[in-house]
């Protein structure tokens, strides 16, 4: 039987690695080990960012949308019920888009929404 070396796969597992953690500081670029751990760390920190940006988004879009209905005349709450009596399926994204650069079509939205 011959022998297998796998110096090649575990040095270019090893260089993958690194090139992740390049611009760490002291052994966290350098010493495979120490990337590993802080790399998984970095990753799971990234995971969660992902997720509290949506979060952070949709609060600016209703803090915009809300700001858009208080000038208009209406509260949050009661613009927003409104717009579902009236079967209007807006996104917030799109409200807080219209509320911002468009103004004079979401006053108009605004008024279906009081119905």
């Amino acid at each position: 039987m011959s022998r297998v070396k796998r110096g090649t796969v575990t040095k270019s597992r090893h260089k993958r690695l690194l090139k992740k953690t390049k611009g760490y500081w002291g052994q966290r670029k350098n010493v495979v080990k120490r990337a590993s751990e802080t790399l998984l760390r970095a990753m799971a920190f990234a995971y969660k960012g992902r997720r509290l940006i949506k979060r952070d988004m949709r609060s600016l879009f209703i803090s915009r949308i809300k700001a858009g209905a208080e000038q208009a005349g209406l509260s949050y709450s009661t613009f927003t019920a409104g717009l579902k009596k009236a079967n209007v399926e807006l996104n917030r994204k799109m409200l807080s888009q219209l509320a911002i650069h468009d103004p004079a079509i979401f006053a108009q939205i605004a008024d279906i929404a009081r119905g």
